[in-house]
């Protein structure tokens, strides 16, 4: 089933209700900020790599607000419309899910952006990461 909702989302069991994990969350928020003090410059050559550290710190502070309110999202599709349908963020869902695309032709398929356009791609990361940490 392709959800199209958070109700698909939970439907499907691609997203589960769970016990509230305040420790695991804070672990998560943790790692999303070490991995992010790790990068020193964005250049040509790193960019790509450089997205996709800055993306998978969005998707780790998105798990961990999700486990700090008692979910557990089994995939990036779900953590959209978790966003969108739970945090009520479609303004942020919209940039997230532009953003997920943009990894996926880039980890599936060997689809590397242009310099400006990862650039861009991060920047767009950094507003996401910045409006997520403002969500309790």
């Amino acid at each position: 089933m392709r959800e199209r909702s958070w109700d698909d989302c939970l439907s499907s069991f691609s997203a589960r209700k769970v016990s509230k994990d305040i420790s695991r969350a804070r672990s998560l928020v943790e790692t999303a900020s070490d991995r992010i003090s790790l990068i020193s410059e964005i250049n040509s050559k790193n960019c790509n790599f450089v997205f996709e550290d800055y993306y998978t710190s969005i998707i780790e502070v998105l798990q961990a607000n999700a486990f700090r309110n008692g979910f557990n999202i089994l995939n990036h599709i779900c953590l959209g419309y978790y966003l969108r349908d739970c945090l009520g963020r479609e303004d942020l869902f919209n940039v997230f899910d532009d953003l997920r695309y943009k990894r996926n032709s880039l980890t599936y398929y060997g689809n590397r952006m242009e310099f400006e356009t990862a650039k861009l791609a991060i920047k767009k990361c950094k507003v996401v990461l910045r409006e997520l940490k403002k969500q309790k």
